[in-house]
This record gives C-alpha cells, structure tokens and sequence, in this order.
C-alpha cells in the first residue's frame, strides 16, 4: 500500500453521450497539486464553475450519484471516481462540458485503461489514511439498506444485493485487494431492469442510455406492443416479449455483474469522504443513496478526530528502544521522556511514553491529584520531533536540539498515572539552517491531549 500521494503523470480526456441528457460530453482528467483533492470544473458555463467532490456537495441519488454547488450540477461521477480510488490517485482536477459525465459503456474499464496509459505520478506528502480502529454501521429501516464498517489493513469491500427477480434474486461480490479492481471489478456494468425503463424515460432520465452501456434484465414478461415501444424510445433492436433474460448486446462478464457493479458504485461514493480508508465494508442491498449518507456520516467521525491517533501494537518491536533513544539524545532522568519510537517515515515519527505513578513530577504536581505538566508533554512530544530531525543527520550524537518558538499549544484532557501517552509529529518543512517547524498532536486512546506547533535549532555539539 502506498504511502506517498498521488497524481496523473498527464492529462486525458474520454468523450460520449450522456445517460442521462443524452448530450454529446468530453471529460478531462488533470493532474493536482498534493492535497487536492478531486475538483469538478463546468468549462461550459460563463463562470465555469468549480465543485469539490466530497459528499457533503451531493445533492441527489436517485439513478447515480449528483454533484452541486448552488445550481450548478454534474451527474454520473461514481464510475470515474472509483477508478481515480481504486488506482490510488489521490488529486485530480476535472474539466467537463456538461452536466454529467459520459456513461461511456457503464462500466469503469476505460477510467482505468487510461489512468494505466497516461501513468501516475508519486508526490511528495503522504496519504492520510482514515483507519477504521472499531464497528460503525449505518441502516435505513424503510429500505433495509445497511453498510457496516469493520477494522482491516487494508479498504476492502463485500456488497449483497437482492431483488424481485428470478434472474439477479439474491447476488454478492468480494473485493479484498483494490490492486484486483482492474481484473474483479472495472469491467462491470450499470444495470436496469426493463420495467424500469419507461418511467425513467417518462421522468426525461436515460436519454443516452442504450443495449451498449448497461446490463438489461427482462424479467416480467409485457405485450409486444409496449416492448416494441420501449425499444422504439431507446433505440434497441426489437425484442421477442416472451424471451426473458438479458437483452443487452455484449453477454455478462460473470454471472454476479450486477453485484460486482454495487462494489464499483459503493468504491466512487466512498471516494467522496476525502481520504482513503483502511477499513472493511459490507453492504448489505446497497445504492447510492445509503452510500451518500453513509460518507457523510464517516466524513463527520473524521472531522471529530480531525487527526487521528495513531495506531499501536504492544506485540510489534520498537523501532528504536529507550538504548537507541540515550544514543540519539543527550536528556537522561528525569528529563527523558520518551520510551520508545514505533514508527518512522520520510516526514513523520509516533513515540511513546508510559505514564506510571513513579514520575519525579507527580510529587509536587499535584499532591493527591497526580497530573503530568502540560508543559512536560510539549517538551515530550518535541523530543520525538527531536529524534526525526537528527535521524536525518549524518552523526545524530553530535548536536544538540533546542526550542526556539512554540505557538498553538491546547490542552484538551489530563493526563495521569497509568496513561500511555502516544506522540505523532509531522515536519511541516525541511530542515534549513538547522532550523525545522513541526506540528505535534499527543494522543491517548483515541483522544488528542494536547497539540503544538514548535520551531526547533539543531547545533552542533
């Protein structure tokens, strides 16, 4: 699993009708800047506007997942963005000439045959993984939707569908490695029910839809007159009315196509929570409208732990004990207040510290009330930062690190005897001078503790 960010290495664009207007649309895809996002920009309006594409911008899922920014719309996302999702490319700027994208053939195939084409280009920040730490589920009682998220190492999904029908009556699909959304998922179509059909045309929806860019179930036997209709209004061949089965011009590629597809729509709506997650999904008669609310309920659990504590495992060796640590930093007792390092990346550190009642400080502070100084966790959390920093040197022993600027400091619980205190700090900018700025967050549990953002000297000895 990559842990950098990604873009497009270059531009592509895909043209095609509209499922919807029926209109003839050409969509870009663009590389971003890291932190981006994905961007949705209407070229064919005067302002050309531009929608971001989170769910909270969601304004409809009746057949498909709609975008909007005050008026302004952009229909049948979910197919471009599970490709950009399951591909790993994390911002995108996208141009379209319309309201909607092209269905294309229903599918994400050619998403993903160009994303391959046009390469992907590795950034320099890292993905902020949203990891699923316990159960979360969401119902909907009138329709018996419901999707449950589970913790996993990795975004994997399982969707179960069912339906009145002797043809598709009960389906599921399993997508355990999106590195596998190429070969188990792309390929697989939208699909309507025949029935469906005429409402759907009455309601001025599916003008561009046809036998080439969906799935076709006829499963209700009607007359031939109203069949003949049908296939009139859509363009289709006629159809024997006492023929059931699927009528669309290229067979299924697996028999649970239709449940392989709610994988693909349930991987584009979830693309719009704005990070990728490290967690399972199983979705149970999933659509795009429990999906939508499903995001948004996970995009509200993010901005309640607007960072999130990192994860730790007592099993996994240290990366760096409390003897690497004195060989990495001059503090020894009762000022070393870091145990161990469990984690180290290009820009970022996770140390640890256990709190016991035996800390030289809970003496005086205070008598019959133990609480660790607030000032101690900062100073905790940038010896950590301390250890990223020096790492970096050719000769970490030789210097010396000290505080030169420490701005937004909080505090928001106290932490005591028996807490273990969990420390991530980010560099915010590379070292120049000797000089570097991180950001700190101190965390136990899965609540932050406190938070800095501190200026640092390194010199040498």
């Amino acid at each position: 699993m990559n842990n950098k960010q990604s873009t497009l290495a270059s531009s592509f664009s895909l043209s095609g009708k509209g499922l919807h207007t029926g209109l003839n649309l050409t969509v870009t895809f663009n590389p971003a800047p890291e932190n981006h996002g994905y961007k949705i920009q209407r070229i064919d309006l005067p302002e050309q506007p531009i929608i971001d594409a989170v769910a909270e911008n969601v304004v409809e899922t009746t057949r498909g997942t709609v975008l909007g920014k005050k008026d302004v719309k952009c229909s049948t996302v979910e197919h471009a963005f599970a490709a950009l999702y399951a591909m790993g490319v994390d911002n995108v700027f996208i141009t379209v000439d319309g309201p909607e994208f092209p269905i294309l053939d229903g599918s994400a195939e050619l998403y993903v045959d160009n994303i391959k084409r046009v390469g992907i280009q590795e950034q320099e920040a890292e993905k902020d993984y949203y990891v699923i730490t316990r159960k979360m589920e969401f119902k909907d009682e009138q329709t018996g939707s419901s999707i449950t998220l589970l913790p996993d190492e990795q975004f994997s999904i399982t969707a179960m569908i069912n339906f009145d029908s002797k043809f598709i009556s009960s389906q599921f699909a399993t997508l355990d490695d999106m590195n596998n959304f190429e070969s188990e998922v792309a390929k697989a179509r939208t699909f309507v029910f025949v029935r469906e059909i005429e409402p759907l045309l009455m309601a001025g929806l599916i003008k561009g839809g046809d036998l080439d860019n969906a799935v076709v179930i006829y499963e209700r036997e009607t007359s031939q007159e109203n069949l003949d209709k049908l296939c009139q209004l859509t363009g289709a061949e006629k159809h024997d009315a006492k023929e059931l089965g699927y009528i669309q011009h290229k067979p299924l590629v697996w028999e649970n196509e239709p449940a392989r597809h709610k994988l693909l729509d349930i991987i584009g709506d979830m693309a719009l929570i704005g990070k990728p997650i490290k967690g399972r999904i199983i979705a149970t008669r999933p659509g795009h409208t429990i999906n939508n609310k499903f995001a948004r309920m996970m995009r509200k659990e993010i901005r309640k732990y607007e960072v999130q504590a990192p994860s730790y495992n007592p099993n996994k060796p240290a990366l760096m004990d409390n003897v690497g640590i004195q060989n990495m930093l001059p503090h020894r007792f009762p000022m070393q207040l870091v145990d161990k390092i469990i984690d180290i990346k290009d820009q970022t550190i996770v140390g640890l510290k256990n709190v016991t009642a035996n800390e030289p400080f809970f003496t005086g502070h205070f008598p019959g009330n133990p609480v660790m100084p607030g000032v101690l966790i900062v100073e905790a959390m940038a010896q950590v930062g301390g250890i990223l920093i020096l790492g970096k040197q050719d000769d970490p022993s030789g210097y010396n690190t000290y505080f030169l600027k420490i701005d937004n400091v909080k505090f928001r619980q106290k932490v005591v005897p028996g807490d273990t205190l969990i420390f991530l700090v980010k560099n915010t900018c590379e070292l120049r001078h000797g000089i570097g700025t991180m950001v700190g967050y101190a965390f136990v549990g899965e609540n932050c503790v406190a938070e800095a953002t501190f200026t640092a000297q390194i010199v040498k000895k």
